[in-house]
C-alpha cells in the first residue's frame, strides 16, 4: 500500500513539473507583455498613465479575439537599479515582449538587457537617444529628445513666437539636457537669439526666482521649458507672482499640467507645447479612448497613456501580420517584430502613417497646441 501511495505521489509530482515546464516555455495562448515604470514616487503620474493606457489597449485587443495578450507592469520608481530588478522579475514571469521602461534613465538600463536577451522592446515615452542607440531590437513610440529640440526651435522660428529666448532646463536629467542641446544647435542654425540659458537639479527644483530673473533681465520674450510639468508648474506660478509674462513653450513632458492636483490652470493660459496627442481632439478614435479612460480611471489621459496604448496596438498589428504564435520563444518573436516594425506603417492616437527606421526611431509629426480656458487648442 505504501508503495502505491509513493508511486501516486511521484506521478502527481511529475504532472505538476510538466505543467510548470510548459508554462515557463510559453505554451500559454497569450503573448506575455511586460513593462517597468514609476508606479509610486514623484514621477508616478507618468508610469501609471502608461500602465493604464496599455491596459485599455490589451482589453480591447483581447475582446477582438485575433490576438491575446497578458500584461504585467513592475514598479521601478524612476530608478535605474530598481528598473533592472523589475525587468528581471518580468523575465522570471515569462515576458516575451517588452514595453521597456517609461522614463529615460531606467530605460537606458533595461534596454541594454532587452538587447542582450533578444527580447523586443518598444518604450512609450523614454526619449533619450541612448535608449535605442546600438540596440537593433529597441524602438520608441515617442519622439527622441534630439527630435523634440530640433522641432521646437523650428516651430518657434516658423511661427515667429519669440525674438529673445530663455531656456530653463534640468541638468541632472538626460531627457531635459538632450532636448536643450539640440534646441541650442538648431536655434543657432536658424538665427534665433538665446539670451538666457539657466539650469536646476533635484536639490533646487522649488525656487526658480534666479532663473526667471535672468530671463527677464535679458529681455526674453519666450521661455523654453524642456522639462516635466511639476517644475514647470512652479515656474509658471513664480513668473506670475513677479509679473513676468513671456510666452512659455514646452515639450511633451509638459502634458499633464492641466490635470495636476492643486494646480491653478489659469496659470497655464496661453502656454504652447508640442505634443503628439490632444485629449480634446474631435477625432473619433481619440474621443473613444478618452471616454473609456475617464470612465475606468476617473481622469483625462495624457500623452504617456496614449503612447502606451499605441505601443500595444502596434505590437498586436505586427504579431498578427507576422503570423506569430504565443508558443514561440522571446528570441523568435524578437526577430519577427524587428522585421515588421522596420517595414510597416501604423496609424495610432499619436500619429498617422507612423514608420520606424532601423535605429528604432519613430517618424511622426508633432502637433502645436496652446492652452486656452483649461484645454488644448490646436495651433496648426
Amino acid at each position: 500500500m505504501n508503495k502505491k501511495v509513493v508511486a501516486l505521489f511521484l506521478a502527481v509530482a511529475m504532472m505538476f513539473t510538466l505543467v510548470a515546464c510548459n508554462k515557463s516555455s510559453g505554451s500559454s495562448d497569450a503573448f506575455k507583455l511586460g513593462g517597468t515604470g514609476p508606479l509610486t514616487g514623484g514621477t508616478a503620474v507618468y508610469g501609471n498613465a502608461a500602465k493604464n493606457g496599455a491596459e485599455i489597449a490589451v482589453e480591447e485587443i483581447n475582446a477582438a479575439g485575433k490576438i491575446k495578450l497578458e500584461l504585467k507592469y513592475e514598479d521601478d520608481t524612476h530608478d535605474a537599479e530598481k528598473a533592472v530588478n523589475a525587468y528581471n522579475a518580468l523575465k522570471d514571469w515569462g515576458m516575451q515582449i517588452s514595453l521597456g521602461s517609461v522614463t529615460s534613465k531606467p530605460a537606458e538600463a533595461t534596454s541594454t538587457m532587452n538587447f542582450e536577451d533578444r527580447i523586443f522592446a518598444i518604450t512609450p515615452s523614454a526619449s533619450s537617444k541612448a535608449v535605442t542607440e546600438g540596440k537593433d531590437n529597441v524602438f520608441q513610440m515617442c519622439f527622441m529628445d534630439p527630435n523634440q529640440g530640433t522641432a521646437s526651435a523650428q516651430y518657434i522660428s516658423e511661427k515667429g513666437l519669440g525674438e529673445k529666448i530663455a531656456i530653463i532646463w534640468k541638468n541632472d536629467d538626460v531627457y531635459s539636457q538632450g532636448i536643450r542641446d539640440t534646441f541650442i544647435a538648431k536655434a543657432d542654425e536658424l538665427g534665433l537669439s538665446v539670451v538666457s540659458d539657466t539650469t536646476f537639479a533635484d536639490g533646487n527644483a522649488s525656487d526658480f526666482s534666479a532663473q526667471l530673473a535672468d530671463a527677464k533681465d535679458n529681455g526674453a520674450d519666450l521661455v523654453f521649458l524642456p522639462i516635466y510639468f511639476e517644475p514647470a508648474s512652479l515656474i509658471l506660478a513664480q513668473a506670475n507672482s513677479m509679473g513676468y509674462e513671456p510666452v512659455f513653450f514646452g515639450v511633451d513632458g509638459m502634458d499633464g499640467i492641466l490635470t495636476m492636483e492643486g494646480f491653478d490652470t489659469k496659470l497655464a493660459e496661453d502656454v504652447i507645447l508640442l505634443t503628439p496627442f490632444n485629449a480634446d481632439s474631435e477625432d473619433e478614435k481619440t474621443a473613444a479612448f478618452v471616454a473609456k479612460y475617464q470612465e475606468k480611471f476617473g481622469e483625462i489621459p495624457n500623452q504617456f497613456a496614449a503612447d502606451a496604448y499605441d505601443c500595444v496596438y502596434a505590437i498586436a498589428a505586427a504579431l498578427e501580420a507576422a503570423g506569430a504564435k504565443p508558443s514561440m520563444s522571446a528570441q523568435e518573436l524578437n526577430d519577427l517584430l524587428v522585421a515588421q516594425f522596420t517595414s510597416m506603417t501604423f496609424d495610432g492616437l499619436t500619429g498617422g502613417g507612423m514608420t520606424w527606421n532601423e535605429a528604432g526611431e519613430v517618424s511622426k509629426d508633432p502637433k502645436g497646441m496652446v492652452i486656452k480656458n483649461g484645454a488644448y487648442v490646436g495651433l496648426d
